[in-house]
């Protein structure tokens, strides 16, 4: 019998822009980070995300490969992003080519436990605190429920 496998987590090759906090202990790695930008604790941010200026990512946060997220963006507490449709009937593991990329346009604010899976939304949008994204959205507006659908236009 071997002993476990250890990996680390913290901080490793991001790139930050000026004036970002990050509140330890983070797990975010490869990634680039824009100027006045807050990270909460236990968020992890993974390879290749590119986060806008003035966002707030709060605590428990999960955003994973192949999704940037715009300028002046909240991401609740617990959000969760998806880039694996579970396409052959399970994880695609390490066959990247069957991920797909999500994309947050400018003053996007996620809910509390909401689950974004691999969409585009366009700028001005609100997703209620719960809801889960299926489809993209090109209508700013409050979305709520699972789907995802709108409340109402901003």
């Amino acid at each position: 019998m071997t002993g476990p496998t250890l990996r680390s987590a913290g901080i490793r090759n991001v790139q930050f822009g000026a004036n970002v906090i990050v509140v330890e202990p983070v797990n975010i790695y490869d990634c680039t980070i824009g100027d006045s930008t807050f990270v909460g604790p236990f968020v992890e941010i993974q390879r290749g995300v590119i986060i806008g200026q003035r966002c707030k990512i709060q605590s428990h946060a999960f955003i994973c490969e192949l999704v940037t997220i715009g300028d002046d963006c909240f991401i609740s507490h617990g959000a969760m992003f998806i880039n694996d449709l579970f396409a052959n009937g399970g994880p695609a593991g390490e066959d990247r080519h069957l991920w797909r990329p999500t994309k947050l346009g400018n003053r996007v604010s996620v809910g509390t436990n909401a689950t974004v899976l691999p969409v585009t939304i366009c700028d001005g949008v609100v997703i209620g605190a719960g809801a889960v994204v299926t489809k993209d959205i090109s209508t700013p507006g409050i979305y709520v429920g699972n789907p995802a659908r709108l409340l109402r236009q901003l």
